[in-house]
């Protein structure tokens, strides 16, 4: 079954500055489905919040944690919780 879902993701290393959130969006919109937003945290990490199906949300974490991303991730956090809506898109913050 592949249920909606919402995914939090938290992503440190050398991520801003230089298109992450503009990729993160760019990946997002291609998965399709996935709603939410990408936002630079003043600690230097970048927010990522996903709303769709649950393998469109892993898909859009499996290329947070590949080799494919600018700049240098040194890690993601996430967490996974019940959609609760309200996004029209997928925006940057």
């Amino acid at each position: 079954m592949n249920e909606d879902v919402r995914l939090t993701a938290w992503v440190r290393g050398r991520v801003q500055q230089v298109g992450f959130r503009w990729f993160t969006r760019a990946n997002a919109l291609e998965i399709g489905g996935l709603t939410g937003f990408a936002l630079n945290l003043d600690d230097g990490r970048v927010q990522i919040v996903a709303e769709g199906q649950r393998e469109n949300c892993h898909r859009l974490l499996e290329w947070l944690r590949s080799d494919d991303t600018p700049g240098r991730v040194d890690g993601v956090t996430e967490i996974w919780d019940t959609p609760r809506g309200g996004y029209e898109g997928f925006a940057i913050r």
